[in-house]
């Protein structure tokens, strides 16, 4: 059967969160415009930084901070590449912390699609809520690693 637009791109970032290298959270984001892929992004290190699978985490206060987060490194993709993500929507495996919630506010991003309710944060929920961001969570059946 045919997806829906969303899970087609829901599933399209569940692959792209195969490319992580920190196995702590396997997430993938997809940016999308007129249902159109502007960039992607999954949690890694800092191009030419060693990577978790490869040195192990550097952890602070239970985090690691090796890794840059699956969103943040697309919306990075899209300043790189002159890339507009006003009025797009964020297509990721996971729910976004805090700081990558604001991130996406500031990015342009209307619309938020996640599937992993992970770690959900209601200070995240109150931002994106204060700036009319639409939430839709989508279950699926390709989740390979929460």
């Amino acid at each position: 059967m045919r997806p829906d637009w969303d899970l087609y791109f829901l599933k399209i970032a569940y692959a792209v969160s195969e490319r992580s290298t920190c196995e702590r959270a396997f997430v993938g984001c997809v940016l999308v415009l007129e249902k159109r892929i502007l960039t992607t992004g999954f949690n890694g290190s800092p191009t030419g930084q060693p990577h978790c699978d490869d040195v192990g985490h550097l952890m602070v206060d239970g985090h690691c901070v090796r890794t840059i987060h699956a969103e943040t490194n697309a919306i990075i993709q899209a300043a790189l590449h002159g890339v507009s993500t006003k009025g797009s929507t964020c297509y990721v495996t996971h729910f976004p912390c805090i700081n990558c919630s604001k991130a996406l506010i500031n990015a342009g991003i209307t619309r938020l699609v996640y599937s992993v309710s992970y770690r959900q944060d209601p200070i995240s929920l109150e931002f994106f809520r204060t700036a009319n961001v639409e939430i839709t969570q989508k279950e699926s059946n390709f989740n390979t690693s929460e």
